[in-house]
Order: C-alpha cells, then structure tokens, then sequence
C-alpha cells in the first residue's frame, strides 16, 4: 500500500473518530432532558433551578464557539480537539458525582465549555481534510447524520439509563467515549493550523464577543422566568447589544481580528449562518416539546419515550447520506430549500397532536418527514456555510455555523416555550371556575408552539431562497464533477 493510499484509508478513520466526537457534543445538550425529574429529586433542585442543567450547558456552548473556533485556528486544531475531549471527560465525570445543585451546575458549564471547545475544531478538521466537492459532501454528510441523531439518541440513552442504573451514568456515559477518542486523535488526524504571519489572539474581541454571546443566551434561557418585560432581561439584553457592538468596533480596527468581517462579502456563507439560526429556532425545540407532549399528556415513561425517537433517528442517517448525494448532483441550494419546506410541513403536522392520541397516529409521520428535513438541511446549511472558505479560515467558518445553530436554538426555544406557556395559562383561566383540564390545557400550548416552529421553519425557507446564490451553488457541482474526473491516482 502506497503512503498516499494508506492516508486516504485513514482519513475516513479519522472522519468516524471525529463524529464520535460530535456526537458526545450533541449528546450531551438531549440526554440529560429525561433524567431532569430523577435529577431533580436525587439532588433536592427546586423546579426553577433544575432548568439550567440544560442551560449551563447550552450558555458555556453557545457562547465560547468563536474563540474556540480561534484557537483551533492557531494553537493547532488537533491540539485544541483533544483539549476539548479531556475538558469533557474531567467534566462529565465531575458531573455525575455531583451532590449538590451548584456541582452539577458548574460541571454542566465546563462540559458546554469543552463542546464550544471540539465542535469547530472538529468541522475544522473535516473541512480540511477533505477536498471541497464530492468527497467534503459525503464527510458533512456523515457529520451532518450523527449530529442529527445524536439529538434523537440522546433522549433514547437518557431514558435507558435513567430508568436503568441511574441518571448519573447518563453524565457518566460521556467519560470512556471522550478519553478513547482522545487517545486515538495523534495517530489518525494530522496537525494543522493557520499560516497567516500574524498570530495574535484578538484578546479585547475575544472577551467582548464572548461576554455579548454569553449574556445574549443567559438573557434569552432565563427570560421565561424573569419574564421577557422585566428590568433584568431587558438589561442584560441591552449590555449585550453594547458588547456585540463594541466587538464589532475592535474587530474593524484589529491588524488581526477575530472575526474578519471580509468573510461575510461570501453571501453564501452569510445565507448559510442565517439559516442556521432558524433551523436551530425550529428543530431544537421540536424535540423539547415532542418529549413533553408524549410524558406529560400521552403518559409515556422515560424509556417508552426514548424509544419513540428510534424512527426519527434513522431516518435522520439516511436522509442525511441521500441529502449529501443530492448536493453533489444539483447543489446546496435546492436541497437545502427542500429540508426548510418539509421541517415547516412537520411542525404543523405536529400541530395537531391530541389529548387522546398516540404514537402512530400523533408522533410517527410527522417524526419521519422532520427528520428527513433536518437530515436535508443541517447538512447543507454546514457544506455551504464551508464551501470557498480558506483553509486558514475554516475553524472561524466552523464557529460561525456552530454559533448561529446554538444561538438559534436557545433564542427559539426561549419564544416558543413563552408562546406555549401562555397558551396552556390561558385555556386554564377561561375555565371559568370549573375543574381545569390541565392535560389539555398543556397539549394546546404545545400545539401554539409547533405552529410557531412551522412558522420560523417557513422564514428559513425563504432566506435560502433569498439569500443563498445560485451561482456558488452551482459551481459547488461543477467542482465536484471536476474532481471525479480526475484519474484515482493522480
């Protein structure tokens, strides 16, 4: 075997490795949903705190993917990915030996922090491993079906394990996986980082972007307790408007910043990030809302739950291998426009969920055509959010798509918690004296929501329309087309 043959073979190693990598990020923010109640009275959280299990997490992630994406850049991204695996390990093992509320809090975050920490090193390294074209296509493909699945997964494995050896293992589960995939990392990815000449850490960008993002997701996860017209949302949301704008004035003046805003005249890759946004707004509440309607109103136990999210998670790994195929032929844009169409068609099949429903009637088809629109979509939002960028650009590219995922995800799950709420508050109060019905009153809210979801899913649409150029998506097809006529061994 040739050298050059032994390192084509292993480089689609490497792509497994780093997809077990992605899949403990994505993991991590579903699995812990099911095992919250155990949670909650092992460790004696009051019902208000027991939601930053999940926030903790999300706050560190979304708001540390920047100088993540930045450092892999120039620290070395296989350097920084196995960081970030360690962080992980040290956190989840922490975490599953807290015993108190603020320990498993503070592990939460460090885990969130060590996902901010992979997940663009990680894309980083698949974007440069792989050439533009084809054979990047069937990577993201790949990266797109496990980080699609592991969302389903992870509320199937939480509620295995909670109703099994006990909901510290679903922290626990991370510990093995993170530390074999790090000792693996030297021998199957090379080395490789930014050759700019200037190698400067932006460290005032760094600290505001960070701050703003931080403050933006704690502003937003915490506005449906402290109430979205209150002084403290309102403030923070304001100190962080202060601290984006103040990054955005440094990064126009840096020699060197942390985000060159050159890279955004790439309207591709700003149609991308935007996009994103909204496929996070919508899909990452679709699995919030779907797990609470099938425990809360069809009465389902922790593992009759999980296992509902089987079909979606397969149907996400084929959808995901078909969407990498089909973007190859016809381009990034109409597939992507595809998956926003059928996200939008599953919400407001979701809509009609009932009280007396059930599993083949209410949650099957409509989990199947969502995850075959998310397999569509995630994976080219990713592809085109990548494509021309240059190589030593790519974890910022990688952090920007992270971001705009994360954001998205926590800014719509905030807004349709909100319209769910109000919903199931207002069908209780016009009872009018009488005994409410409190489970219809909940799936009511919960139907709010999904139409809310559909409603955002249908903005994605049209941004992709709109903002995604039917030039780079065609010469996305030619380069792939260019590099299947190259002979095998050239």
């Amino acid at each position: 075997m040739t050298d050059r043959q032994e390192y084509m073979e292993r480089r689609w190693i490497a792509l497994i490795l780093l997809c077990f990598a992605q899949f403990i990020v994505v993991l991590d923010a579903s699995i812990v949903n099911v095992a919250l109640p155990s949670i909650g009275e092992a460790l004696d959280f009051s019902q208000s705190n027991l939601a930053w299990v999940v926030n903790a997490y999300v706050l560190t992630f979304g708001g540390f993917l920047l100088l993540g994406g930045r450092l892999a850049d120039l620290l070395g991204r296989r350097r920084v990915f196995i960081s970030g695996l360690l962080l992980v390990a040290a956190a989840s093992l922490a975490a599953g030996f807290a015993s108190t509320e603020g320990q498993l809090i503070a592990a939460r975050a460090a885990q969130g922090l060590g996902a901010a920490i992979i997940s663009p090193s990680a894309l980083s390294i698949v974007a440069n491993t792989f050439s533009d074209g084809t054979e990047r296509n069937k990577a993201l493909g790949a990266w797109g079906a496990i980080s699609g699945a592991a969302g389903a997964a992870g509320v199937l494995l939480g509620g295995i394990l909670t109703d099994g050896p006990g909901w510290e293992w679903v922290l626990w589960i991370n510990v093995p996986v993170a530390l074999v995939v790090a000792a693996l990392a030297p021998r199957l990815i090379l080395e490789s980082r930014s050759e700019s000449a200037t190698r400067h850490f932006d460290t005032a960008g760094a600290v505001s972007v960070t701050a703003g993002l931080s403050l933006l997701v704690y502003a937003i996860v915490d506005a449906n307790d402290a109430g979205w017209g209150s002084t403290q949302t309102i403030g923070l949301l304001a100190l962080s408007a202060a601290l984006i704008a103040a990054f955005i004035a440094i990064e126009l003046r840096s020699q060197a910043p942390l985000v060159p805003f050159r890279i955004f005249r790439l309207r591709t890759l700003t149609g991308a990030n935007a996009v994103g946004l909204l496929v996070g707004g919508s899909l990452f509440s679709m699995f919030f809302f779907i797990t609470l309607y099938m425990q809360q109103v069809l009465g389902y136990s922790p593992i009759e739950a999980g296992l509902s999210y089987l079909p979606l998670a397969l149907m996400i790994i084929v959808a995901s291998g078909v969407a990498a195929q089909l973007v190859t032929r016809v381009g990034f844009k109409p597939v992507l426009a595809i998956g926003m169409a059928l996200i939008a068609a599953a919400l407001l099949w979701f809509s009609q969920v009932s009280v007396d429903g059930g599993f083949l009637s209410d949650i099957l088809g409509p989990s199947l055509l969502a995850a075959a629109g998310l397999g569509f979509a995630f994976v080219t939002t990713t592809i085109a959010a990548v494509s021309g960028v240059r190589e030593q650009e790519s974890g910022l590219a990688s952090g920007l798509i992270n971001t705009s995922q994360q954001i998205g995800g926590a800014l719509g799950l905030a807004v349709l918690a909100t319209i769910a709420n109000s919903r199931t508050d207002d069908v209780l109060a016009s009872a009018s004296g009488a005994r409410p019905d409190v489970t219809n009153a909940l799936n009511e809210g919960f139907q709010a929501a999904f139409i809310g979801g559909a409603g955002i899913a249908l903005l994605g649409l049209v941004l992709t329309l709109v903002l995604i150029r039917n030039r780079d998506s065609r010469a996305h097809v030619q380069l792939g087309a260019r590099a299947q006529e190259q002979p095998a061994n050239a």
